[in-house]
């Protein structure tokens, strides 16, 4: 028959339900032959879960006095004990040269089970948002429908997410009237297709206290914005432990650098009347010096770990290039040779051009008194970049090795080279990169600095 060469099941029905032909797709399908199932009862073959739902659509098509046509979904047990998911179709429609009536079925299970993992997923991160501390949301392309919102909102920003639903403008009302220029802006570069990511106050009823730091993602199709999702940070912690941290710095740097002025002073004034202490002032003025160093390193460290920057386009031909020049400037004397210059662009933070500096004085602060070259390189890698400065000096101590490996807690970082190699190793680590340290058994030091490429 025509019906043995269809790829869905076809099969006829009596009124009880008896199989009386079976196409050749139930083999395909089912694993049956067709005369295995024929005179069997369908309903037999239908998973119990879903069997009485089966039976009553097939009884009120067929007892229907006017054309019904019915469609069901359920599962259909194979030869093999498994089951999979038929959708079948049937009328009432039948004559006399039926015997029975007609039911075309097609195999769902893969769609089945996409939805089930869709609505299992689903679930989860339903779950995952109602307990979430963070603010989850999705507003259509002109932000004037919200799509979903989790009970965080109100905590956050202190709206209602009901009166967010009602009318999503009332969204500003809840930001700062200083912050709202700002954030109107982004909310046109998402719609325009461009993530955005930043930080506001919100919450009115707690007099805008609360900062937030705010990703937010366009969600395009076929090029065009149709959702735009992000989520909403509470940061104001972490923002007043940084402006904490600021107020101290400021007030410590400014008493240090005033009382090590006195010091120094007094220092040259006493070199000046008693000559024989000559050589106790030096000590005096060297580790005075030393002290106003370590405060402005302490200085950029701060800066460093406070400001919010984004990462830049960065040619690291230039950047050795230059630092090797300030290096050679306060220390006309030393020796600093570049070996290699691959010209390659990374995306980083400013800071870099300190952290290359940083291992090039302490390359050449470290000589032993002894005349020694420092050499650079930069040298293009199929990850991106590596910058590296040798030195034949004493091998680095293991902890300061740590520091720039990042394997070093600050317990135990006292003076300012130690300072410095923290600075190293935070401007790296805020660019994406790292820093490998190989020393030689008895002289010699390698320090590589590993950058991802920016795309140049």
């Amino acid at each position: 028959m025509l019906l043995d060469h269809t790829q869905d099941k076809i099969v006829l029905l009596d009124e009880d339900g008896t199989f009386t032909y079976a196409s050749g797709a139930v083999e395909r399908i089912l694993g049956f032959t067709p005369d295995e199932i024929v005179g069997e009862n369908a309903f037999e073959y239908v998973h119990p879960d879903e069997r009485a739902a089966v039976r009553h659509a097939f009884g009120r098509a067929i007892e229907s006095d006017e054309f019904a046509e019915v469609t069901v979904e359920y599962r259909h047990r194979t030869a093999d004990g498994s089951w999979v998911w038929l959708e079948s179709r049937m009328s009432n429609l039948t004559d006399s040269a039926l015997d029975g009536f007609v039911v075309s079925s097609r195999d769902v299970t893969d769609r089945v089970e996409a939805e089930r993992q869709r609505a299992e997923t689903a679930s989860h991160l339903r779950e995952i948002a109602a307990v979430s501390s963070d603010v989850l949301w999705m507003f259509d392309a002109d932000w004037s429908e919200v799509l979903f919102v989790n009970p965080a909102y109100e905590d956050v920003y202190g709206g209602s997410v009901s009166e967010l639903r009602g009318d999503p403008g009332t969204f500003l009302d809840a930001i700062h009237p200083d912050d709202i220029p700002a954030v109107k802006e982004a909310m046109g570069l998402l719609s325009e297709g461009t993530a955005v990511d930043m930080e506001y106050r919100v919450n009115p009823d707690e007099n805008y206290a609360h900062w937030v730091w705010v990703q937010g993602e366009p969600i395009t199709e076929d090029g065009e914005v149709v959702r735009i999702t992000g989520f909403t940070r509470d940061v104001t912690d972490r923002r007043r432990r940084e402006r904490q941290l600021v107020v101290m710095d400021n007030l410590l740097r400014h008493n240090l650098r005033n009382d090590l002025n006195v010091i120094l002073g007094t220092a040259e004034t006493l070199a000046a009347e008693v000559p024989d202490a000559a050589d106790r002032t030096a000590v005096i003025r060297r580790v005075g010096d030393q002290l106003l160093e370590t405060a402005e390193k302490e200085r950029e460290i701060i800066d460093l770990i406070t400001k919010r920057q984004d990462t830049e386009r960065i040619e690291l031909r230039e950047l050795v290039d230059e630092c090797v020049e300030d290096v050679r400037e306060r220390y006309p004397d030393a020796a600093i040779e570049v070996a290699e210059r691959d010209a390659v662009a990374v995306g980083g933070r400013a800071e870099l051009r300190s952290a290359v500096i940083e291992l090039l004085e302490n390359a050449v602060r470290h000589a032993d008194g002894e005349p020694s070259t420092v050499t650079a390189a930069l040298r293009r890698t199929p990850e991106g970049a590596e910058i590296v400065v040798r030195d034949s000096h004493s091998p680095i101590p293991s902890v300061e090795a740590d520091v720039l490996r990042g394997d070093h807690d600050m317990t135990d970082v006292y003076h300012s080279s130690g300072l410095g190699l923290w600075l190293v190793y935070w401007s790296v680590e805020l660019s994406g990169g790292t820093v490998a340290v190989e020393s030689g058994a008895e002289r010699g030091n390698e320090i590589t600095i590993r950058l991802p490429r920016n795309g140049d």
